[in-house]
């Protein structure tokens, strides 16, 4: 797996890990980001590259630091 594809996977998994522990739909963050659902499903498994504004305003919505989502999995 290229660098560039692990970040996005990784940060994919954080936001989805975020996500589920506020318990919150694709669809409700995506309404909170005023993006599409499927704007959040392809960056939640890695697909597609979020603007770091786009991150800002996910971490935002999940209440939490955004050095949570940028954070590597162990």
């Amino acid at each position: 797996m290229k660098k560039k594809d692990k970040r996005c996977a990784t940060l994919g998994f954080n936001i989805k890990v975020a996500r589920f522990k506020k318990r919150l739909t694709q669809f409700t963050l995506a309404e909170l980001v005023d993006v599409s659902e499927s704007t959040i499903s392809l960056i939640e498994r890695g697909i597609q590259t979020p603007s770091i504004f786009l991150v800002y305003d996910i971490a935002k919505a999940l209440n939490i630091d955004i050095n949570e989502l940028l954070k590597e999995v162990d």
